[in-house]
């Protein structure tokens, strides 16, 4: 018997504070991830530890929020508690980062605790990486890396090197990928388009390379182009897990 319970959100109807699929753990003395917080959650953890006491066969409760537990999302959430020891793997998109500077540390923060997403962090030597448990990819030519990337990665290019930068754009435009973006200017954007061309690639390949990355409105620290970055690519992975799902 093991001494855990995993609770899964298997369906949802209205106002929800987590989508269906979201998982939690639930040990006596500890917990990890979360179903949405609240009372929701409190009431779910407790049951969980009863069936712990009580060794219970696996649980499910459709639970209307607003009239149940006077929460105001006013939704219904479907859970099912089952004893397990983890969480199922959550499929993921890989997220390839060129580049471990400024930018590139503050895009790998906010992305990094998301789960839709599993990184690969490169760069040219290991002390421009900070101390991190994400994958990292040492490589003096971070373009001769690409060829071991996915065909359904996406990829942002933030290195030190406008060289560099435009070696890796050249590498991905001449494989499949999924997204590439770009760090940059508009000044720069304009050169790297003439200079792509003139590499062979055609007009609507190079228009797949977003450049500049994140929101413009947010400004330009790192912090702010790292929120800009993540909210697209979250708004892109609804749009794709919704396109699965239709």
């Amino acid at each position: 018997m093991t001494d855990s319970i995993r609770i899964t959100i298997t369906k949802t109807a209205g106002s929800t504070p987590r989508d269906a699929a979201t998982q939690m753990m639930v040990w006596a003395d500890r917990t990890d991830g979360t179903i949405g917080g609240g009372r929701l959650e409190f009431d779910a953890i407790a049951r969980a530890r009863t069936m712990l006491k009580n060794g219970s066969a696996p649980q499910q409760q459709t639970i209307p929020l607003g009239p149940r537990l006077g929460q105001c999302c006013g939704g219904s959430v479907s859970l099912l508690w089952e004893q397990a020891g983890a969480m199922t793997a959550p499929q993921t998109r890989p997220l390839w980062i060129y580049g471990a500077g400024h930018v590139g540390r503050a895009i790998v923060n906010v992305m990094a605790p998301l789960p839709d997403f599993t990184i690969t962090w490169i760069d040219t030597s290991a002390d421009r990486f900070p101390q991190t448990d994400i994958t990292t990819l040492i490589a003096t030519d971070p373009a001769a890396a690409v060829k071991h990337a996915p065909a359904n990665a996406d990829h942002l290019i933030l290195t030190y090197s406008h060289d560099m930068d435009l070696a890796l754009c050249h590498a991905i435009l001449s494989r499949d990928f999924h997204s590439v973006g770009l760090i940059g200017s508009a000044t720069k954007w304009a050169r790297f388009q003439s200079r792509l061309a003139a590499l062979g690639h055609t007009r609507a390949q190079i228009a797949r390379i977003a450049c500049p990355i994140g929101d413009p409105s947010l400004g330009k620290h790192p912090a702010a182009l790292a929120l800009g970055v993540a909210t697209a690519m979250i708004a892109d992975q609804k749009h794709r897990t919704k396109d699965r799902t239709a």
